[in-house]
């Protein structure tokens, strides 16, 4: 790896495009080193990954509105379309992209990498495949093409941090899937440049997307970043320009939306010919939740066992928190969000709640993506009089350790102090989750096999699970044209034609 330095640069220094970051993503894009075979391994996992969270989310509502506006744009000229997660039925790729990425990120279950800012790498997916099934490419072609969305995702999280400013993480993924549809279709790195300059430029916004009363918009925001990656990437190939440069320039994102004009960034990207291994670095979700509450709800799950009298909020003082500077601002006590204490808050609301996380987990020894979220659960007194002596507070060794790059001391957890009635002062503490790769039961193919079944389940029949199944672990083997093989059909009992029909009218 080689650290690029990245700063704001004035108009009359003329910085040259081969020293520009966005030149550098595309030339990481543009390699054509091979795919080595333990990320080729993980590339599989995650599309299974992908596939179990959006099945489990055919019939929520953003899904279904989704899925009806990518209806009603059929295939596009020049390609064969790109299949919509349930049916049969294909569309084009932006809308593709666009419908299942809202479907992979709707109950926040999928993978996530985390350093100076948040990401979820997994909505690369989504626009990279899309683009694969609409334009005919192979199971290899859609490897090389991960691989390289993978990859810059993870640099350019590993080195710029957004939400200091409260722009959305999902600032990254417009560049990031840009770049993995170039290696897809073998791009040259000047429409590559274009391409990532245009998904960055139309990609930033700001965190209220999870703040506040947290809208289903949540599940939309990386949707339309891969959909604008892919619209982006249209452009670029005929021969329409970003704005240069997109990332340095006086009046650019860092500039303005960053760190400002003296900004200084070391960004750390492959040099020529080395393997991209970003995807290595991530880690997916046991639990239904935002990442920094896994470990938390495996730590609740522990408890639950061991001090029983814990979930009782009738012997229970007070329980305080002591976690990293993201836990408690974002989604504990300190984001001065009411609404993380509101029994009546939106799904996506208590998704970001760490007091409604950790006590739903602590008083019923598990966690499910819906029953844990139902309202009669989130209404029941006992629990509404338990969360509510939960309170966060930011400690600087948890911070320090959130943010440190040494793997062994890396951690997403912090420690809990549980004060009963009685004056018993019970404590505990998990650095990471259990299915983190450093955790108790780290994920491998077996669990997110497991993980696809389960939340297929009902949904998807064993026969169409076993079809998928065998497909994408043949990933490699399938030729032009035979990416379709990794959509997944629902049950007609769960999506029917008249379900489609029946979806929410809108412009389209």
């Amino acid at each position: 790896m080689k650290n690029h330095h990245v700063r704001v640069h004035r108009s009359e220094e003329n910085l040259e495009r081969k020293d520009q970051l966005a030149w550098k993503l595309a030339e990481v894009a543009v390699d054509e080193v091979e795919v080595l075979p333990e990320v080729e391994e993980m590339i599989i996992n995650r599309i299974i990954d992908n596939a179990a969270v959006a099945v489990a989310s055919l019939t929520r509502e953003p899904i279904v509105a989704a899925r009806a506006q990518a209806l009603s744009h059929p295939v596009s000229r020049h390609g064969s379309g790109a299949t919509v997660f349930g049916i049969a039925e294909k569309v084009s790729p932006e809308w593709a992209a666009w419908a299942n990425g809202v479907a992979v990120r709707e109950l926040d279950y999928h993978d996530t990498f985390l350093a100076a800012e948040y990401s979820h790498p997994g909505d690369n997916i989504p626009p990279i495949l899309a683009v694969a099934q609409h334009a005919g490419r192979s199971g290899r072609d859609l490897i090389r093409g991960i691989a390289t969305g993978y990859e810059v995702q993870v640099d350019l999280v590993k080195s710029i941090c957004l939400h200091k400013h409260k722009i959305d993480h999902v600032a990254h993924i417009g560049p990031s899937a840009s770049a993995g549809i170039g290696t897809l279709l073998g791009l040259d790195t000047e429409t590559v440049f274009q391409a990532i300059g245009q998904g960055l430029h139309t990609t930033t916004a700001t965190r209220q997307s999870r703040k506040g009363e947290i809208s289903t918009w949540k599940a939309h925001a990386p949707a339309f970043a891969g959909k604008m990656a892919v619209e982006a990437a249209d452009r670029a190939m005929r021969g329409q320009t970003s704005p240069v440069p997109i990332y340095e320039g006086e009046d650019g994102v860092i500039a303005w939306m960053l760190d400002g004009k003296d900004a200084r960034y070391e960004v750390p990207l492959p040099e020529k010919g080395e393997a991209k291994r970003g995807i290595l670095d991530t880690y997916t979700k046991e639990h239904s939740a935002e990442y920094q509450a896994q470990a938390w709800i495996d730590l609740a799950r522990k408890l639950h066992t061991e001090h029983p009298e814990t979930t009782d909020p009738a012997n229970v003082e007070k329980i305080l928190i002591k976690t990293s500077h993201h836990t408690h601002y974002v989604i504990g006590s300190g984001a001065n969000d009411p609404q993380k204490y509101d029994p009546t808050a939106s799904r996506e609301t208590l998704d970001h709640s760490i007091p409604y996380i950790f006590t739903v987990a602590l008083q019923d020894g598990t966690w499910h993506h819906v029953d844990s979220y139902a309202p009669e659960r989130a209404g029941r007194e006992d629990t509404v009089a338990l969360w509510h002596k939960v309170t966060t507070v930011e400690d600087p060794e948890w911070t320090r350790r959130y943010h440190s790059n040494d793997l062994t001391q890396k951690a997403f957890g912090g420690a809990v102090e549980i004060t009963l009635t009685d004056g018993t002062v019970i404590t505990d503490e998990i650095a990471v989750a259990d299915a983190h790769p450093l955790g108790a039961r780290p994920f491998a193919r077996e669990q997110y096999i497991a993980k696809f079944r389960t939340l297929a389940e009902g949904i998807v029949t064993p026969q169409e699970q076993d079809r998928f199944l065998d497909a994408v672990q043949r990933l490699a083997e399938l030729g032009p044209g035979e990416l379709d093989q990794l959509n997944v059909v629902a049950d007609q009992s769960v999506l029917s034609p008249a379900d489609l029909e029946n979806a929410p009218k809108g412009l389209f």
